[in-house]
């Protein structure tokens, strides 16, 4: 079992796009680079695995996994030693599953769907012994299920967090029976963010954000007027990087993460009889990442932190010795995916920067690890790319941590360093309380093998690196957060891996955003710009959020601005691209899912239409049937086929012709199919 950061809204879309270079370059100095490689078809990088997610039993005696079916992924069983007789057990024909996990009875798996990307995601149930299909735990209209409880002494029920009760704003907790799917309240939400239970299915913390955005822990108190008591008020420079993060086996001591006082949040227990407070681990550089517990006992075994790479702490010396074997079997960062409730068959997944991830089954007593099977093995046989960890300066001295990625014929010793300077891909993740990683990245292998240099930046307000560099993000979109991401293509180009005029920005969600602005605010700074699912006024944005955000709207206030006041609105406005649609003079392409909840398509529609009402040119890609982010397969070719057509265009290099990437994919061009080459025939074909 383990636990990593709150989660919080804003999820990274799914992004690929690719852009060319000259077939050969040659130096100043006359040192000739090597020939480009071979021309990798996008389909090796953004479809579907072969194979992905190994999970063991809980009586260690099988192994999930999800494998396509008829092109679309599903959950798949086999006995363990067995893969070759594996069956799958789900028969999805939609967009795939994501996320499963076995139920304690190890008769059953749980895994989570939503329709067509509105995230109303229900909680669906495989009976592995008697068949059948699986079962709708959750039937209930506009209702996010959420998991927030499993335990091995309720083998046969759950705890579930559920919005049924309009306005759909805030979960309940239900126990669901997993035989008879016959549901119970545990307890009513009275207004809370969410609740923290405990390994005996009992509501042990409210938590919920203060007006002023800072954070609130109650405890059950039925002598409290409301039921409540408050137990911790966390301000709000604190908010976004302290928090519960679950329980020891008994119950009363309570793991935090904390950076009160301090500025990354390290891992503290709390004796919530005593008030004791004994820190566990801590990094200067960067907060807790993930923490491993033993799955009985709850002890803390370790704990990761991740600046450019992930590190650990070892408090365990039993688990420190399984890693220290494991690192001799595969190469790459390991991460322990599932585990026995006995705790001796792991699952173990090995990931790398340049090639896919290798899932082995290692047996502890045995001391042995035995080969499960290579995610994408196609991607063993292609000439991929390292990914570059770089720490840039901003211009007030923060550091931002990057990874860069360059062409493998204009890098052949490795350096990070090309040959020249190069047309570059700046990626701007999603969040913005999000992060980009090391390990393996198909929008960098994409881009990469297309000519790009890629460069990913963690500009302020991403998360992990403590909470003084997600505070500088305050009231800084389109602000401070810009210039970072304007600050490392200027080092990027005074270092020579860039050529300036001939830089693309693109991204999704907020990097979405950042695209718009990256054009308004900044108009000749890029020379063309790809936004996936970008809000493109922050006013919208927060008049329109998901119905679960509002205990979160308070956080969105504080951090992005106030849209209900005429001051407040004013400021949004300036930071919005719309505002400033008239100032485009460069290429935009625009990527949008229907069903988006939470950057709606009128995000989309509105700054299209100014821009066409202001003859600038834009080509719009609309799916009616995807949501934050392209899930599909098909939809994802059709995107990112557009998507290399016009970056050809705009920086110019080799590129996969259209083809046939448009065969089963559902999309819509209300705007600008003249505007990338190729589009229009292979619409009519």
């Amino acid at each position: 079992m383990s636990f990593a950061r709150l989660s919080l809204p804003f999820a990274k879309a799914a992004l690929a796009l690719a852009a060319l270079v000259p077939a050969a370059l040659t130096s100043p100095q006359g040192v000739r680079a090597a020939e480009p490689v071979e021309l990798i078809p996008r389909e090796k990088f953004f479809g579907n695995p072969e194979k992905a997610r190994a999970r063991v039993s809980h009586d260690g005696k099988q192994v999930a996994f999800l494998a396509p079916v008829e092109a679309v992924l599903n959950v798949w069983v086999a006995e363990l030693g067995d893969l070759e007789n594996a069956r799958p057990v789900t028969n999805d024909r939609g967009r795939g599953i994501r996320e499963f996990f076995w139920a304690y009875t190890n008769e059953h798996l749980l895994y989570s769907q939503d329709d067509d990307g509105d995230e109303n995601f229900h909680l669906y149930i495989v009976d592995l012994k008697n068949g059948g299909e699986p079962r709708d735990l959750t039937p209930y209209e506009e209702t996010t299920a959420e998991v927030m409880e499993v335990d091995e002494k309720f083998p046969t029920k759950i705890l579930v967090g559920l919005n049924d009760r309009a306005p759909h704003q805030v979960h309940d907790v239900h126990e669901i029976d997993l035989l008879t799917g016959e549901r119970k309240l545990i307890q009513e939400n009275p207004g809370f963010a969410g609740f923290l239970t405990d390994d005996n299915y009992r509501v042990r913390m409210g938590i919920t954000f203060t007006p002023n955005a800072g954070q609130l822990l109650l405890l059950p108190d039925e002598e409290a007027e409301n039921g409540w008591k408050p137990y911790i008020e966390i301000g709000p420079e604190d908010a976004m990087t302290t928090g519960p993060a679950g329980f020891d086996k008994s119950g009363d001591v309570l793991y935090m993460l904390d950076s009160r006082g301090r500025n990354t949040a390290a891992l503290k227990s709390v004796d919530l009889n005593t008030g004791e407070e004994k820190l566990i681990a801590e990094d200067e550089r960067a907060d807790i990442s993930d923490v491993i517990l033993h799955p009985i006992e709850k002890t803390v075994q370790a704990v990761s932190f991740t600046y450019e790479r992930q590190t650990w702490q070892f408090l365990d010396e039993g688990f420190k010795k399984d890693i220290d074997f494991l690192s001799n079997v595969a190469r790459g960062e390991i991460q322990v995916t599932s585990r026995s409730l006995d705790d001796n068959i792991w699952t173990v997944a090995f990931l790398t920067d340049d090639g896919p991830v290798k899932f082995y089954v290692y047996d502890r007593k045995a001391q042995k690890a035995d080969f499960l099977f290579t995610s994408q093995p196609e991607l063993e046989k292609l000439p991929l790319v390292q990914m570059h960890p770089r720490v840039i300066p901003a211009r007030d001295r923060l550091n931002l941590v990057c990874y860069l990625s360059l062409p493998k014929h204009t890098d052949l010793d490795g350096d990070g360093v090309p040959i020249e300077p190069l047309p570059m891909a700046l990626l701007v993740h999603g969040g913005p309380w999000a992060r980009d990683s090391w390990g393996f990245d198909p929008e960098h292998q994409l881009l990469a093998n297309r000519g790009y240099a890629v460069l990913s930046v963690n500009y302020r307000g991403s998360t992990g690196f403590g909470k003084e560099f997600l505070n500088a993000a305050d009231e800084e979109w389109a602000g401070e957060m810009h210039n970072d991401l304007l600050d490392a293509v200027e080092w990027a180009v005074k270092e020579k891996i860039a050529i300036k005029e001939r830089v693309g920005i693109m991204g999704g969600s907020y990097g979405g955003y950042a695209t718009l602005v990256g054009l308004t605010f900044t108009p000749t700074a890029f020379a063309c710009g790809v936004d996936i699912v970008g809000p493109s006024s922050l006013v919208t944005l927060l008049e329109n959020p998901p119905p679960y955000w509002a205990p979160f709207m308070p956080v969105m206030k504080r951090r992005v601005g106030d849209w209900t006041t005429d001051e407040g609105r004013e400021f949004l406005l300036s930071r919005s691209p719309l505002t400033l649609v008239a100032k485009i003079e460069r290429p935009l392409l625009i990527g949008q899912g229907a069903q988006d909840p939470r950057v709606k398509q009128a995000e989309a529609d509105q700054i299209v239409a100014a821009m066409v009402e202001n003859d600038i040119p834009v080509t719009y890609v609309l799916f009616p049937k995807e949501g934050h982010g392209f899930a599909k397969p098909e939809n994802r070719f059709a995107f990112y086929a557009i998507a290399e057509a016009f970056l050809a265009e705009h920086l110019g290099g080799r590129f996969q012709p259209i083809g046939d990437a448009f065969a089963g994919a559902e999309f819509e061009i209300p705007e600008g199919e003249d505007g990338v080459p190729g589009l229009a025939e292979a619409l009519t074909e």
